[in-house]
């Protein structure tokens, strides 16, 4: 099997679980990671190699389960399960809004491509629309609403065309049309819950996994599952290379890297077991730099390990 990607670094900075690691659509030299620890870490990238700590952001009440940047890396959104999102400016790390409204803890929050629009998801099984103000535009609940937790929303990059992807506990995907806000399809074929989503870089496809252990391919187009990996355990994170056709997928065992246009598996990625630790610790998030050349992971133990590739 080919040796496509090496350790380059490894981050200590959380104390808990590393729930969720983001970085910009175009080039920032800023990551940020959320955590068990109820934190959120922004480190800074220096010579385009060194990744260092730069400040913590504190003020949730319970784990912060997700978040993410605005497209050039200077808005920060997190949400936790104290029913709250957090909208913040990364330069200073003040609180600019709060997002009240969720009756549970939230569990996954996004921004669209224009940064115009904010959406969260939790265990109230609702899908709610925010403004920049903390404003809530909308509700989606009723008959074409998931019914159970929504573990995980995710927009298309694509400008054009505005399609927000969400799955849950319910064992669906879901596609919506976000410009009128009106459901596509369900898309089925999970046999447990669904707690990880990516969409393809080029908007056409998007990859969902959960407790059935399968990585299912969807074309967003058609609604039609079109392609299936098995990642051999329970799945806690999925995320598309920018820069190659290729998927990484994290599960309780290792995360492998699969090339999508010849469907094989091209490697499989496990830390080494630390000094006076029984069991390896597994990855629970994960994402890819915009240039494509490192890609985070995150694990149980709060740690952040980055993976280098070769631009050949």
């Amino acid at each position: 099997m080919a040796q496509i990607a090496v350790l380059s670094d490894t981050l200590a900075g959380h104390t808990d679980m590393v729930t969720a690691i983001a970085v910009s659509a175009y080039y920032s030299p800023i990551v940020v990671s959320s955590s068990c620890d109820k934190s959120v870490l922004i480190w800074k990238i220096k010579d385009d190699v060194t990744v260092v700590p730069h400040r913590r952001l504190t003020g949730h009440s319970h784990f912060v389960e997700d978040v993410v940047l605005n497209s050039d890396g200077q808005l920060a959104f997190s949400a936790s399960w104290d029913g709250d999102v957090r909208f913040r400016d990364v330069a200073t790390g003040s609180i600019t809004s709060r997002f009240v409204g969720h009756t549970k803890d939230v569990l996954s929050v996004t921004i669209s491509p224009d940064n115009r629009q904010i959406v969260s998801g939790g265990r109230d099984r609702i899908i709610k629309v925010w403004n920049s103000l903390g404003e809530c535009k909308c509700t989606i609940e009723g008959a074409d609403a998931h019914t159970e937790w929504v573990s995980c929303v995710r927009f298309s990059p694509n400008f054009h065309k505005l399609v927000l992807v969400s799955d849950s506990w319910d064992r669906t995907v879901k596609v919506w049309n976000f410009t009128n806000r009106k459901l596509m399809y369900t898309l089925v074929g999970h046999t447990g819950y669904v707690n990880a989503v990516a969409v393809t870089p080029d908007g056409t496809m998007c990859a969902s996994g959960g407790k059935d252990t399968l990585v299912l391919l969807w074309e967003l187009a058609i609604g039609a599952k079109v392609h299936e990996f098995n990642a051999g355990s329970i799945i806690h994170a999925i995320c598309f290379s920018p820069r190659w056709y290729r998927l990484c997928v994290a599960s309780e065992n290792d995360f492998r890297i699969w090339d999508l246009a010849e469907k094989t598996l091209l490697q499989v990625l496990k830390p080494e077991t630390a000094v006076g630790r029984k069991k390896r610790p597994f990855c629970t998030s994960l994402t890819w730099s915009t240039n494509g050349l490192t890609l985070y992971s995150g694990y149980k133990d709060g740690t952040i390990r980055l993976w280098g590739f070769s631009p050949a």
